[in-house]
């Protein structure tokens, strides 16, 4: 009598098919042909445009103008005087982003234990309550009402209130970020090892320093983290926000635009360019030493 191999009754279970990921990949393949197919077969979407020379023809008169051409005083990107200005703008911008990253971490700081599922619900804290649970429903809401609402819109609501200038721009921006600030911040925490904070709770250590001592510490480095990152998309962000409510660089670059001053708006272009890339070093360099 033959021993029985108990991989062919593995074979007989396992039956050939697609997996789920593969399955959401040709799905969102499909979704795509069917989505581009549907916009170029409208006959709206413009895209014959780019296969016309008058097209072409105006990019080449643009980059000529930002270039300075056809201008009869010096361009702006080569006068000391108007770089003295962009840096003064820079300053600005900088200082607009460095408010509303502030704003929005030392918020986050306050609440986000709270919108953390683990916490709010005892699994941490030691004990479920309601006021725990409405805590998290209530924050959760803010986080989402917050992130929804674009920067933008954030600003045209704000400088209603406050005159324009630097601080309605980091408040806009602060909003939107505490809310995105918050869920990743929360989320963090729910997927904290238990382990330090239960070993808390059997020593007798009260919520409060169950939570200053076993859940702070570990989620503050990924915290950091992604303060440094939501920092490096706010200074992107300012020159938009700068259009309606705020100076700095998105204001000037408005009016270069509005009174094509186009040499003024590549000189601004250059010292954004340089703002994003300097932020960018800074922000990496900090992320290493919270690591």
């Amino acid at each position: 009598m033959t021993a029985h191999d108990p991989t062919l009754d593995f074979q007989k279970v396992a039956k050939p098919g697609i997996s789920v990921p593969m399955a959401s990949f040709l799905g969102f393949i499909g979704l795509a042909v069917v989505s581009w197919a549907s916009i170029l077969w409208g006959g709206k979407s413009g895209f014959s445009e780019l296969f016309m020379t008058g097209t072409w023809t105006g990019v080449a008169e643009f980059i000529g103008q930002l270039l300075g051409r056809g201008t009869e005083r010096t361009p702006a990107f080569l006068d000391f005087a108007s770089w003295r200005d962009a840096l003064r703008l820079s300053l600005d911008t900088i200082a607009m982003s460095v408010l509303a990253i502030g704003f929005a971490a030392l918020a986050v700081l306050l609440t986000f234990l709270p919108a953390a599922r683990n916490v709010a619900f005892g699994e941490l804290s030691g004990s479920r309550s309601a006021l725990g649970c409405a805590g998290f429903f209530f924050m959760r809401g803010v986080f989402v009402f917050t992130r929804g609402v674009p920067e933008l819109l954030w600003a045209m609501l704000i400088v209603f209130v406050l005159s324009p200038g630097i601080l309605p721009g980091a408040i806009a921006l602060g909003l939107h970020n505490y809310g995105i600030l918050g869920k990743l911040s929360a989320e963090v925490v729910e997927d904290l090892d238990p382990r330090p904070a239960r070993a808390l709770r059997t020593a007798g250590a009260s919520n409060l320093q169950m939570l200053l001592y076993g859940v702070l510490p570990q989620s503050l480095p990924q915290f950091l983290t992604y303060m440094l990152y939501r920092w490096e998309v706010v200074i992107r962000t300012t020159i938009v926000v700068g259009f309606v409510a705020a100076g700095g660089l998105g204001r000037e670059f408005r009016l270069g635009m509005s009174f094509f001053q186009y040499d003024k708006i590549m000189l601004f272009l250059m010292c954004y360019l340089l703002l994003v890339l300097g932020v960018d070093l800074i922000a990496a360099w900090l992320r290493r030493l919270v690591r």
